[in-house]
Parts: structure tokens; sequence; C-alpha cells
């Protein structure tokens, strides 16, 4: 049986890319249809996290217009990943059989959607896209990037190494997925946990095709963070391993200076003291900056607010 597949497009100041991506998912999803891939009435649903630019206003004429459209609106900007919650949300509660999930940007290759709904077809919940190489990043971006991964694995954080957001799950993956409450999404290291049999496809990233990144460097070491005080509660474990280590130091500094006062060759200075006093310091104020996170976290997660709200959706009804 053919599956009805949903491609949900989170969009925030996107009126630059907005035409071209719905051209080529117009295209796409008419071609994957005739080669009898996918069923009729699949579509794509384009969601709008707050855009302060004309990125609505163009979902709701592509709604009008064309067919394969679905707008959905947020009541404010909510970032990248509740976005994308919504737009799963909404696919889940509209009974698609197959959702893949991609940026608005044409980055990450949609020519690969057909290889992960054959995928799909071959029994897998979840196909992860996966970048074949970062041959076209920055050498800052490709080594934060490959110390990143390696720091979220080494600390047990179940990830795929170059993938982002770009990625098909079945209709119960997505049901399954929308079970976990959090307001810390981090939904590179939940996927994962939901257990289901995967796959992967490899594609080329291309070049952004209009506007600018929305995921500046000061985003992305906050993304960074939050998907690793999320998953992992080493560094705090790490800070408790501190602490016995400066004690541990600082007997050793007790017995040697016992031992310079037997011999009679202390020196009385005060480089040492002031040295160790703000190396002691800033090692506290390190383990309470990183305690302070995960405090942070557990307020925001027992208020248990909405990740989102939803203003406005175009007509959902099938065409």
């Amino acid at each position: 049986m053919k599956p009805r597949l949903a491609i949900v497009i989170p969009c925030y100041n996107e009126e630059e890319v907005l035409p071209e991506t719905v051209r080529r998912l117009t295209i796409l999803l008419e071609t994957m249809e005739a080669d009898g891939r996918i069923a009729p009435k699949s579509r794509m649903i384009l969601v709008d996290d707050g855009s302060a630019d004309a990125t609505w206003s163009l979902i709701e004429q592509y709604s009008k217009s064309v067919a394969m459209v679905m707008g959905v609106r947020l009541a404010g900007n909510s970032g990248h990943q509740n976005a994308l919650m919504a737009g799963l949300n909404v696919a889940k509660n509209t009974r698609f059989d197959a959702i893949v999930s991609v940026d608005a940007d044409l980055q990450d290759d949609i020519n690969a959607i057909p290889e992960m709904v054959d995928r799909f077809s071959e029994g897998c919940d979840i196909v992860y896209g996966v970048r074949k190489s970062r041959a076209t990043d920055t050498a800052f971006k490709r080594n934060t990037a490959l110390f990143f991964y390696t720091l979220m694995q080494w600390l047990g954080v179940k990830s795929v190494y170059n993938h982002a957001d770009y990625r098909l799950m079945s209709l119960r993956a997505v049901t399954e997925l929308c079970q976990y409450r959090e307001r810390n999404l981090f939904l590179r290291g939940i996927v994962p946990l939901l257990g289901y049999r995967t796959a992967m496809v490899y594609y080329d990233r291309n070049a952004r095709f209009a506007g600018e990144s929305k995921y500046p460097l000061r985003k992305m070491l906050e993304f960074a963070v939050n998907g690793i005080t999320s998953f992992s509660v080493k560094p705090v474990r790490m800070v408790l391993g501190m602490g016995f280590l400066f004690l541990f130091i600082a007997l050793c500094i007790l017995v040697y200076v016992v031992h310079s006062l037997l011999e009679g060759t202390n020196v009385p200075g005060w480089a040492s003291l002031i040295l160790s006093v703000w190396f002691v310091g800033g090692c506290i104020l390190i383990g309470l900056g990183i305690v302070g996170e995960y405090v942070g976290k557990i307020y925001i997660e027992v208020k248990d607010r909405p990740r989102y709200n939803i203003e406005k959706t175009t007509d959902t009804n099938e065409n």
C-alpha cells in the first residue's frame, strides 16, 4: 500500500527562500505520486514560527493556490524544535502514514526523500538523512561539529553523526515521540530513544538558496548546551569528581606545608595563595554554573507550560 506522505517544514523569516522551497517540493511530491511511491493527497505542512516578515502571508497564498500545501502559524516565536514538534503533531492528527521533517533553506537535499520513502516501505519506522561529508563547511564549523558529536557520544547520549533534523518517521514513531513531554527539546537525542527499526540515507548538503542562516554561533552553542544537559548527568558527576580531586590536592599541599615547616624551608609569600584562590574560585563558579543549568531545566519542566500555541491554521480538509 502506498504511504500518504507529509513533509513538515519549520519556517522563520523565510520569505526569500519559501517560493523556491514550495516549487521544488511540489514538483517532488507530484513526481513521487506519478512514480507510485506515495499515495494521492500527500502534503507539505509549512509551520510559521512567529515570523516577522511576509512568511505567513506567503503560506496563506500557497495554501489557496497549491493543493499540496497546509499552513500552521504559531502565536509567537517558539523555537525551531517546538515549531517542528507542532508540525509533527498536526501531521499525526491528520493521520499521515509517513512524515518527513526538513528545513526550509533547501540545504538538505530533498532528492533523498524518495529513497527515505523506499526504506519506509521496506519496514523502517525511522530513516535518518545523514550528510556524506562536511567538505562545504568552514574548518571551524567542521571541527566544532566533530567535537560536539564526540562529546555527546562520550556523555552517553544516543545520536547519529552528521544528522540534524532531516528524517522520515512513521505515524507510530511520531505518535510515540509526542509522548515525550519535556520542554527542553533536543530531537536528535530523543528520536534514537524510540527504538524502532531504523535506516540511513546519505546525501550531499547544498548551499543555502537564499536568505540568512537562522542558526548563528550563539544559537548553535545554546543548542549544544541544551542537548548535553537534557540527556546526561555526567557534567554534574564531573563536578563531584573535581571536588574530591581538589580535596586530595589540598591534603597533598598540607603534607608539603607541614614538611616545609619542620625543615625550616618555607618561604612566605602571597603569589601561591592568590593563584590558588583564583583557581579554586573559578572551578567553584564553573561547578555552580553546571549545576545551575540543571536546576534551571528542572524549573522549566515542573511548570509544565505548553511548548507552543497555534494561532491559526489554513484549511486542513482534503482538497
